[in-house]
């Protein structure tokens, strides 16, 4: 079992760069694979960007450039580096670890959610 607790979320102006960080329980976090989604109001939960185990990464057309993903296995976190945001990425942001790497993009793919952080992009 794999608890996930984000942080990092809040009111932002346009263009800003906040980061969000997820933190894992366990012992094994450093085997997941990670993913980032985010759901905005009305609409259904997309994909972000996810990183492998072995620090792969993927992103969605509409982060590339913008997000970083990364993470550290001795602290169990991911981070979410977002840079230039626009309204459009207001969301809740979802953390999730999946033990499989076959579809990184597929929420399906993942066995463990976390609570979702709120961010808001002011204009």
């Amino acid at each position: 079992q794999v608890q996930l607790v984000e942080s990092g979320g809040g009111l932002v102006q346009a263009g800003g760069s906040p980061r969000l960080s997820c933190v894992a329980s366990g012992r094994t976090f450093s085997s997941y694979h990670m993913g980032w989604f985010r759901q905005a109001p009305g609409k259904e939960r997309e994909f972000a960007t996810a990183i492998a185990w072995s620090g792969s990464t993927y992103y969605a057309d509409s982060v590339k450039g913008r997000f970083t993903i990364s993470r550290d296995n001795a602290k169990n976190t991911v981070y979410l580096q977002m840079n230039s945001l626009k309204p459009e990425d207001t969301a809740v942001y979802y953390c999730a670890a999946s033990r499989s790497w076959v579809e990184p993009s597929f929420a399906n793919q993942y066995n463990f959610w976390g609570q979702g952080t709120q961010v808001t992009v002011s204009s």
